[in-house]
């Protein structure tokens, strides 16, 4: 039998029955990589050997490991493990080795998932749309010609492909959401705090966050409860439960009160999508749910100070290597950079002291009357690599309030446009509700059946 285009519940439970072991899974999906890799450009590097020896302790262990136990996970190369290779994409760390594992990946680790490689990303993870000037852009698996959408795009494309059933991503200003969103598959960005962020290469981090992309929500689901610990290594990492999402992830809509923010989200749809957008609003309110309009205080003002703030972060984290390795980034990279030195004090200052009354502004204001407030994704069909008229920060602009806000947020796919890319909703919740947000996001999901009507052009 094969695992490939399983979720990771069907991978896990295929391994705890016998139907495949551990070491067989690993081989599959590692061959899976290599074959989809030929045509997506997508993985960064595989590991075997670290791969088997893990499979073979699965396999010899008396009892389950865990909920994940033999599930073969690959991730963004922005994750450390230690002595293995961690590059983040860029010349500039060619042959650098982690010192330490990801506090992430030893959850996975603890839960009995196998670490079978690294995915490509944006150069140090700083760009939406999924283009590196060294490694090459990951090409989109429902149409090579298009973007995936960045910076966590291999793991996007890997996991539309079906070559993994989940990938860890990062997201700073969309970097889960843009992928996930472009590829068809799921991706969901907590709380900030919730999930820790040591061993992982930082953007900007006051901004940064951990979390998966995967084949459905259930995945993300799963993943999430694995990894929502208390990081002590980490400053901004929080001391609270896991939020134990899957004991109310099929409660349905029912009860559930869905904003819909039209104002500065809904700016710039195109038709295709603005459609897609009319038909899960309608069916968000036939499946049960009570539908309210809602608006965010300001809500522009925060995409300009997410801006300033991962300008100024990322430009303080580069700028020694800015000064001594400058021709080893690629050109837009070096730009962006380079913009961010010049970013004045008092503008990042500003930036950051709005935060907590912009949030506080939410929470009184659309959260006040709502549980979850719909908004769209990616606002215009998916691009093409080569498109001229691309603008790549505004791939970003529905994605990077709630990383300013530091709200809960994910994407799903709800359908296609004319040229048959994935479209997908953005659901955003409060606080440390990622019960709430996954419960909402399985209910559309289940109606909608889009990973049983569609699949991508290029499989593993």
């Amino acid at each position: 039998m094969t695992t490939l285009g399983r979720s990771v519940e069907e991978i896990a439970a295929a391994i705890a029955s016998g139907e495949i072991s551990a070491a067989e899974a690993a081989t599959v999906h590692l061959d899976a990589l290599a074959r989809v890799d030929k045509e997506l450009n997508a993985v960064a590097r595989l590991e075997p050997e670290a791969a088997a020896a893990a499979a073979a302790e699965k396999d010899a262990a008396a009892a389950s490991t865990g909920p994940l136990h033999g599930v073969p996970l690959a991730h963004k190369d922005i994750y450390g493990r230690a002595a293995w290779l961690h590059e983040a994409g860029s010349a500039v760390l060619a042959g650098n080795r982690a010192a330490v594992t990801s506090s992430s990946l030893t959850s996975l680790d603890e839960a009995g998932a196998l670490d079978i490689g690294r995915l490509n990303t944006v150069e140090f993870a700083l760009g939406p749309a999924g283009l590196n000037d060294i490694t090459g852009a990951v090409k989109n698996p429902w149409n090579t010609e298009h973007i995936t959408g960045g910076s966590s795009s291999g793991s996007g494309a890997c996991v539309a492909a079906g070559a993994v059933p989940a990938a860890l991503g990062s997201d700073t200003g969309g970097s889960i959401r843009l992928p996930a969103a472009a590829c068809g598959v799921v991706g969901i960005k907590p709380t900030a705090g919730r999930i820790g962020r040591t061993g992982v290469f930082p953007a900007a981090g006051s901004l940064d966050t951990v979390g998966p992309l995967a084949t459905t929500v259930r995945d993300a689901a799963i993943l999430l409860e694995v990894m929502c610990r208390h990081d002590p290594a980490d400053p901004q990492s929080v001391d609270l439960p896991a939020p134990g999402p899957l004991a109310t992830i099929e409660d349905g809509l029912a009860g559930l009160t869905i904003g819909v923010a039209r104002e500065y989200f809904f700016d710039p749809v195109t038709t295709a999508v603005g459609a897609a957008l009319e038909g899960v609003i309608s069916l968000t309110e036939r499946e049960g749910g009570a539908l309210s309009d809602v608006a965010f205080p300001d809500i522009a003002l925060t995409n300009r100070f997410t801006m300033a703030i991962i300008g100024a972060e990322a430009a303080a984290v580069h700028r020694p290597w800015i000064e001594t390795r400058a021709a080893q980034y690629g050109p837009q990279t070096l730009e962006r950079l380079v913009a961010g030195l010049f970013i004045p004090a008092s503008a990042y200052i500003a930036a950051l002291h709005q935060r907590h009354a912009a949030l506080a502004a939410a929470l009184d204001g659309p959260f006040a009357a709502v549980d979850v407030v719909l908004v769209p994704a990616i606002p215009f069909e998916v691009p093409k690599i080569t498109d001229p008229s691309m603008n790549a920060e505004m791939i970003g602009y529905t994605t990077r309030p709630f990383n300013y806000l530091g709200l809960p947020c994910m994407v799903i796919p709800i359908g296609v446009d004319g040229a048959g890319l994935p479209i997908a909703v953005q659901l955003v919740a409060r606080p440390f509700e990622e019960a709430t947000l996954l419960r909402a996001a399985r209910a559309l999901e289940r109606a909608l059946a889009f990973r049983e009507s569609h699949t991508p052009g290029i499989t593993a």
